[in-house]
């Protein structure tokens, strides 16, 4: 098995949930009297909360850079938003980054989907980190709910579901964005927070439902085992 490095801690929910999926979904291969080895360093999810995308850039890189020599092989982030800064930091290691927009692509794919809904906090719904790697490896395009709408979304992100809250009002909320996007276009859903499969059931919605929180975690137990097509985004080792 290959040594996974998990950087977590936006949220703590977030990152048990992703733990607990890849020990889960490890255990199918192995038997569940076994886990996989893991290398887990999780961050004050304060960082993320200053905006301050040069620290948060730094600090990730670091972080990466701890557990490259550690012994970690790749690296998986335990999170969606996080992900804003794989295009500084992957060029800067010599093990790759498993991207989430990578399982996503991969997923849509299956399902023939061309055009996705994407929802989650203000920086992953209007930053390009997700939609263009879409677009980029996939040739998937990517929609957002309109711009009134945007700030509410965050305020159920960063306000609830980070912090383990779970509403009617937010599941109402989500529901209703899903049904106008898919008016502009959306075949799929983008449940762009780890928290949200946690609100939201695929049976709660007649659209398809892309979890990058499963995704991402069997992809992550596939790269431990050396599975799948080991494609992360053109990933290219740093020469010694």
């Amino acid at each position: 098995m290959k040594l996974l490095g998990l950087i977590g801690g936006t949220s703590w929910h977030s990152t048990i949930e992703y733990y607990r999926l890849i020990n889960e979904l490890a255990g199918e291969r192995i038997g569940h009297d076994q886990n996989p080895p893991l290398l887990i360093y999780s961050q004050n999810i304060q960082l993320m909360r200053e905006q301050d995308k040069e620290k948060i850039n730094k600090t990730y890189l670091e972080t990466s850079q701890k557990l490259e020599n550690a012994g970690a092989e790749g690296i998986l982030i335990c999170a969606n938003t996080p992900h804003m800064v794989y295009d500084y930091v992957q060029p800067r290691i010599g093990i790759p980054i498993l991207h989430i927009a990578e399982a996503i692509g991969r997923k849509a794919q299956e399902l023939g989907l061309k055009t996705l809904g994407l929802l989650g906090n203000k920086p992953t719904m209007m930053g390009s980190f997700i939609p263009s790697y879409l677009q980029k490896h996939f040739g998937i395009s990517t929609l957002i709910p309109d711009h009134q709408y945007i700030d509410l979304s965050h305020f159920f992100v960063s306000k609830e579901l980070t912090l383990g809250k779970f509403t009617e009002e937010a599941k109402t909320f989500y529901l209703e964005q899903m049904r106008l996007l898919a008016q502009k276009g959306a075949e799929g859903m983008i449940m762009g927070c780890t928290e949200l499969p946690l609100l939201i059931q695929q049976e709660e919605s007649p659209f398809p439902l892309i979890s990058t929180t499963q995704l991402h975690a069997q992809m992550a137990v596939d790269f431990i085992f050396g599975l799948g097509t080991g494609n992360f985004g053109g990933f290219e080792p740093l020469s010694s």
